[in-house]
C-alpha cells in the first residue's frame, strides 16, 4: 500500500500528468521520461499492473470501494486527469508554441532529455558485461528510430487499433516517443490532430445544446477512429505494464541500462536544429490536413550556426530545459526527507 497523500502531492500528480500528457504529443518526446524523473515511473506500471483479472472480479461483483483501492485508482485517477486536460490545454498552448518558436521549443526538450540522462545514470553503479551491452543496445534502437522513413496514412480499424497499442509505449518505455512513432506509422495527423479537434470540436458543440455533428458521417468517422485508437492504447498500456512489471521484477539493471541507453540515442530525434519535411505532391503542392495545417513527413536535421543570435537564444533553452529537469531532481530529493 502506498502512503496517504497530501493535498500538495495531489495537485503535484495532476501537473505530472499535463506535463506527460503534452510531452506524449511532441514527436520525439517521451511521456515515459516525465514519469521516470519526476519519481513515479514504477508506480505507475505497478499501478496499470493491477488491471487485471482480480480488478475486474471485483469491478463485476460491485465491490467498487475495493477496486479502487485495488489499482491504487487514487493515483491513476490524478494522473489521467492531468494527461486528459493537458490534451486540450497545455498540448494546444505547445502546438501554439511548434508553430512560432519551433527551435526553442525543441531546444527545451533537449536540454530536458539531457538532465533526464544525468538524472537516471548518476545513481547507477551496475556496469558490467550485460549492462554496458544492453546500454549499447538501447542507444543504436534509439538513434536508428531517428532515421527511419514514415509510411503513408492508413485508417483501416484494426490498423487504427494496433496503432493505439504502438504508440502508447511511449508512456510507458522511457524515451520512445509514441507521437513520434505515429509520424512513423503516418497516423500522426490522423490520430493525434483531427480525432482530438473533431471530439473537442463535438464536446464543445453539445454543451451549446448543439447535437447536429450527429448527421455529420465525416466526424461520426472520425470519432469512430478515436474510440478504436483509444480503445487499442488502453490495451497497449496494460499488456505492457504486466511485461515491464515482470522485466522491472527479475531485469531491473538491465532494464535501467537499456533505458539509459535508449534515451541517449532518443536526442537524435528532438536535435532541436531541424527543418521540417512536409508531405506534398508532384507539382510541390503542399497536403493539408482537415484543419488547414500542413501535414508532417520528417525533420532534416542541420548543424547550428553559432554567428546567429538565434543559436544562442536556442543554447539558452537547452541549459533551462536542464535545470527543469536539476529542479524536479530536487524537489524528489527534498520529498524524500
Amino acid at each position: 500500500m502506498y502512503e496517504p497523500r497530501t493535498f500538495l502531492d495531489k495537485l503535484f500528480l495532476v501537473i505530472k500528468g499535463l506535463a506527460m500528457g503534452a510531452a506524449n504529443k511532441v514527436p520525439g518526446v517521451s511521456g515515459g521520461i516525465v514519469a521516470f524523473v519526476g519519481g513515479f515511473y514504477e508506480e505507475f506500471i505497478y499501478s496499470l499492473q493491477k488491471i487485471n483479472f482480480k480488478a475486474v472480479k471485483l469491478l463485476l461483483n460491485g465491490r467498487f470501494r475495493s477496486f479502487y483501492r485495488y489499482i491504487n485508482g487514487q493515483f491513476l485517477t490524478l494522473l489521467i486527469f492531468g494527461m486528459l486536460v493537458s490534451y486540450f490545454s497545455v498540448s494546444k498552448l505547445l502546438d501554439y508554441f511548434l508553430e512560432r518558436k519551433e527551435l526553442f521549443v525543441w531546444a527545451t526538450f533537449f536540454g530536458m532529455i539531457l538532465g533526464s540522462i544525468y538524472y537516471i545514470s548518476k545513481d547507477f553503479k551496475h556496469w558490467n558485461k550485460k549492462t554496458l551491452t544492453a546500454g549499447i543496445l538501447g542507444l543504436v534502437f534509439g538513434i536508428s528510430i531517428s532515421f527511419l522513413s514514415p509510411a503513408r496514412e492508413n485508417d483501416n480499424l484494426w490498423f487504427i487499433f494496433l496503432c493505439g497499442m504502438i504508440s502508447v509505449s511511449g508512456m510507458t518505455l522511457p524515451g520512445l516517443s509514441g507521437s513520434f512513432i505515429l509520424i512513423l506509422l503516418g497516423n500522426y495527423v490522423l490520430l493525434l490532430v483531427d480525432s482530438v479537434n473533431a471530439l473537442y470540436d463535438s464536446m464543445a458543440e453539445m454543451l451549446r445544446g448543439d447535437f447536429s455533428f450527429v448527421r455529420n458521417h465525416e466526424r461520426l468517422e472520425t470519432l469512430k477512429i478515436l474510440a478504436v485508437f483509444t480503445l487499442g492504447s488502453a490495451t497497449g498500456l496494460v499488456t505492457l505494464s504486466h511485461i515491464l512489471t515482470y522485466v522491472l521484477k527479475h531485469f531491473k539493471h538491465i532494464t535501467t541500462a537499456v533505458i539509459i541507453g535508449f534515451i541517449t540515442g532518443s536526442l537524435g530525434v528532438v536535435w532541436p536544429w531541424k527543418r521540417t519535411i512536409f508531405k506534398t505532391d508532384g507539382d510541390g503542392q503542399l497536403f493539408l490536413d482537415s484543419n488547414g495545417k500542413e501535414i508532417i513527413l520528417n525533420y532534416e536535421r542541420y548543424l547550428p550556426d553559432f554567428t546567429a543570435t538565434e543559436t544562442w537564444w536556442a543554447i539558452f533553452f537547452v541549459i533551462l530545459g536542464i535545470f527543469i529537469l536539476l529542479g524536479l531532481e530536487w524537489y524528489g530529493d527534498y520529498r524524500k526527507k
